[in-house]
Formats: structure tokens, sequence, C-alpha cells
């Protein structure tokens, strides 16, 4: 089938894009976990070396129908917004979802893509929408959102152990509470490291508006935690 950009996509698009890029890998958990850098490979290189290619030439090639060049930018691009979708939306199944429905929307998208971002800012942008989206229609969190706090120190006693763990729930609580846009902010900035003008490009607003919704989200966590310092 065509989409309305006039990019081919095949029939049973989901099962296609599994069949191209192999499974979605586990999302990384390094922090800060941006956008995948840039491959800076030799621009002369051939079809047989694709994984070789610049993130620009690949995406080229994806706009001129090279489902073999998009197939490398999904397994490039796919750890960080498997991440970041795991931030935000709590869960690995629908962190999948998102990721999968991102770059098929991509895939469609390709004819109007206009090099203005990178590729991996691109795929952010969609997928953060992607999640927003889900949870604007859903105003609880699951207490998985956070990242899971490091590994117990084996002499550590038990009610500091128990005191960790409260202290991790309420984390994920308090970020519940948040509205999406805080929410999306806070994770971009605090778990992916990006930057202001990145988080803007992101969201589609502007760096004040980042810097606004920083503020209030990182005011509403402190005070939610402030027992616990």
């Amino acid at each position: 089938m065509r989409s309305d950009a006039g990019t081919t996509v095949p029939e049973g698009s989901e099962r296609w894009m599994r069949d191209r890029t192999g499974p979605l890998p586990p999302p990384a958990t390094d922090r800060p976990q941006g956008p995948a850098p840039p491959h800076t490979a030799d621009a002369s290189a051939g079809p047989g070396t694709f994984t070789d290619l610049t993130d620009r030439l690949l995406t080229v090639r994806a706009c001129e129908g090279d489902d073999d060049a998009f197939a490398v930018l999904v397994r490039r691009h796919s750890s960080p917004l498997l991440a970041l979708a795991h931030h935000l939306l709590g869960n690995r199944a629908d962190a999948e979802d998102a990721v999968q429905d991102a770059f098929l929307s991509a895939w469609r998208q390709l004819p109007g893509f206009r090099h203005g971002a990178s590729f991996g800012t691109w795929m952010y942008r969609i997928v953060t929408n992607r999640c927003l989206s889900t949870l604007r229609r859903r105003r609880t969190l699951p207490l998985d959102t956070v990242p899971e706090p490091a590994a117990h120190d084996p002499g550590s006693s038990p009610p500091r152990v128990a005191e960790t763990d409260a202290a991790t729930a309420a984390l994920a609580a308090a970020l519940g509470e948040l509205n999406p846009e805080q929410r999306a902010c806070w994770v971009l900035r605090e778990l992916h490291g990006l930057h202001y003008e990145e988080i803007a490009h992101v969201t589609g607003t502007s760096e004040q508006t980042v810097r606004g919704r920083l503020f209030r989200a990182r005011h509403a966590l402190q005070e939610a935690m402030r027992p616990w310092r």
C-alpha cells in the first residue's frame, strides 16, 4: 500500500518492519541516554557497507525508497528510543508499541524529511508525541517508570534497603502526578541528557516553555521527595 505522502509501505506493515529489522533490542539503561550519536563513516561507502554510512546518507537513500537503508536506521536508533518510551510510559509492551508505530510513521513521512534536524532527534520527537498522546488518555503511571535503584550493598541494613525502595516508589508516584508535558521535559532532560534547545525541538515548543515546565516539574518533585531527604 502507499501512504498519503507517496512512500510505498508494504501490506502488513508491522510484520514487514519486524522482518526487515529483527526484534527490537532491550531499552538502553545507561543515563543520560540521548539520541544515538551521528556516524561519521566514509561517504563513498557502497551498498555492502550500509552499517558504516552516516545517518544523513542512510536517510537520503531511505527517502529514495531503499528499505535496507531504513532498516539500518531502525536498528541503530531503537535502543535509545525504547528507553525514552519506557521512561515515559512505564512498561515494555507500551514502549515497544510506541516505537514500532513511530518508525512506521517515520517511513511514511520520509518524503517530507528536510534534514533540519538529525534523524535521531526527529525520531525522538515522533516517539515523544506518540507517548504524550498515550499519557493524555491515561492519568496513572506504572511504578517502573523511573530507573530501578542501584543494586543494594550487601552490607546495607534491611531498614536502609526498605527506605531506598520506598523512596524510589515515592518518586515514581510523584512523576505520575506531573502532567504529560512536564513529565516529558523532565525525562528528556534528567534521564536522557538533552539540552534545552533539543527538548524544545523534540516537544515542538520554545526553550522558555521548556524551562518553565522543567521548573514546575522539579519543584513538584522536590516537594514530593522532601520527607526522604
